[in-house]
């Protein structure tokens, strides 16, 4: 079977197609495997390349990644799909790697959405990849630990690879344009800010950037020569209006604010609608989900505990299903956080301890209420004195549990907000039962 030759030009190839880098130096993102110094990025210029698993979403650069790794090695590439291949065609791949070990040439497999083989079929690459016929790359949207053999597994390193941030693919956008002025005769004239809105759109996937800008140049009007990028055309070619929202800016801050200002103000339409200019502004549905069960302990807490467990269900729905489906999730979590009573006795509480907690770092334990595993700590009268709560009829005791310095002192005041009401009730009732022991 031939190597692969993945840069052959075509007139008509999409842009993403075009610009697929050959090697490291133009390629976007990945720095935390990629950056200078990083110990992948010394495998793959060294031509050691281990078997392993690229994880990540579409167009963060899995294929791209590996056809570099195809451009540097020394090996012989084979480039097999999962889609459209099955085990006569790897049995028909592992005849041809068996003859290039023979013969002393090592053969690099790449294999594009792994996890479409199923068990048998990954099972045929495991002998060959023991014996070091093959170094099998796969790549995957999945995770694999659930869709990948635990033997096949267990000899390849999974590397994730991370959706590309605003940044990244603000940077490709500009190397697409330069690109297209270079090999065109018309040139495009398009604001950073139209970059920014592409790039922000595109959450983290590099393809949909460049078609989306390619879509843009070739939609667009020719004026002397000229392309010039609008309002409208942006709209119409991302198929909705751009809302103003930078994920990574001070807007970024401002509209999560509002959010957690809007709840904490017990508005629900106003809650819904910076929900929504932050969904639709492109931002990570995990984010928000993670903000809004901060706001269930920080501003309802013990008044409504079930905020927590509405909060917690909505980010693992996030998780689950991801945008857009999961808005009604967030909406779900939004809404009932508004309109749940509001305390912040556990953040004042949390705030007062810590405060003690940095001025008193020296202060023991009272032995009362240390463990005694060892004979010396017996000795040194560790757990002396200890009363076990379950033994009395009480379920409670007057042993002393906070240190000397700090005795009498009280961090949680529940207000009479919500279930906290019964709350403050309970501990009161507790209090007054403890003096009596």
């Amino acid at each position: 079977m031939e190597q692969q030759t993945f840069f052959q030009g075509d007139a008509y190839a999409p842009l993403a197609s075009k610009l697929r880098p050959a090697t490291l130096n133009g390629y976007f993102g990945q720095e935390h495997l990629l950056g200078k110094g990083k110990v992948f990025r010394q495998m793959i210029e060294s031509d050691q390349i281990p078997s392993m698993i690229f994880w990540g979403p579409p167009g963060v650069g899995k294929t791209t990644l590996a056809r570099i790794i195809a451009e540097q090695t020394k090996a012989h590439f084979i480039d097999f799909s999962a889609v459209s291949s099955g085990i006569k065609e790897i049995k028909t791949v592992m005849t041809q790697a068996e003859h290039n070990r023979f013969v002393g040439e090592k053969t690099i497999l790449f294999v594009d959405e792994i996890h479409r083989f199923n068990k048998a079929q990954q099972d045929a690459f495991l002998p060959y990849v023991e014996k070091g016929s093959i170094v099998l790359i796969g790549a995957t949207t999945e995770n694999p630990s659930f869709e990948i053999n635990s033997a096949l597994l267990s000899r390849c390193k999974v590397f994730v690879l991370h959706p590309l941030t605003v940044e990244d693919l603000s940077g490709l956008l500009r190397h697409a344009v330069a690109y297209l002025n270079d090999t065109s005769e018309t040139q495009i004239e398009i604001d950073d800010k139209y970059l920014g809105m592409i790039a922000t759109f595109a959450n983290g996937d590099a393809r949909v950037a460049l078609n989306t800008l390619e879509m843009i140049t070739t939609n667009s009007d020719v004026e002397d020569a000229k392309i010039t990028v609008t309002d409208e055309l942006v709209e119409q070619c991302m198929s909705r209006k751009f809302l103003i929202y930078d994920k990574s800016g001070e807007e970024h801050y401002n509209i999560i604010s509002a959010l957690h200002k809007s709840m904490r103000n017990s508005d629900v339409n106003a809650s819904v609608y910076w929900l929504a200019r932050m969904l639709e502004g492109g931002e990570d549905p995990l984010y928000i989900a993670r903000r809004v069960t901060r706001f269930a302990s920080e501003d309802i807490g013990m008044a409504d505990s079930n905020a927590l467990e509405v909060s917690i269900a909505a980010y693992q729905a996030c998780h689950f299903i991801g945008m857009p489906e999961c808005s009604v999730h967030l909406t779900h979590a939004v809404v009932y956080c508004a309109l749940a009573p509001k305390s912040n006795a556990l953040d004042a509480a949390y705030n007062a301890a810590r405060s003690d907690a940095m001025q008193t770092t020296a202060e023991p334990v009272p032995l009362v209420i240390r463990n005694a595993p060892t004979k010396l700590m017996k000795d040194l009268h560790y757990g002396d004195g200890y009363q076990y709560a379950h033994n009395t009829e009480e379920k409670l005791t007057n042993m002393q549990c906070l240190p000397d310095s700090l005795i009498g002192r009280t961090y949680y005041h529940p207000t009479e907000q919500g279930k906290e009401k019964r709350v403050k009730e309970w501990m009161e009732a507790i209090e007054a039962l403890r003096k009596t022991l």
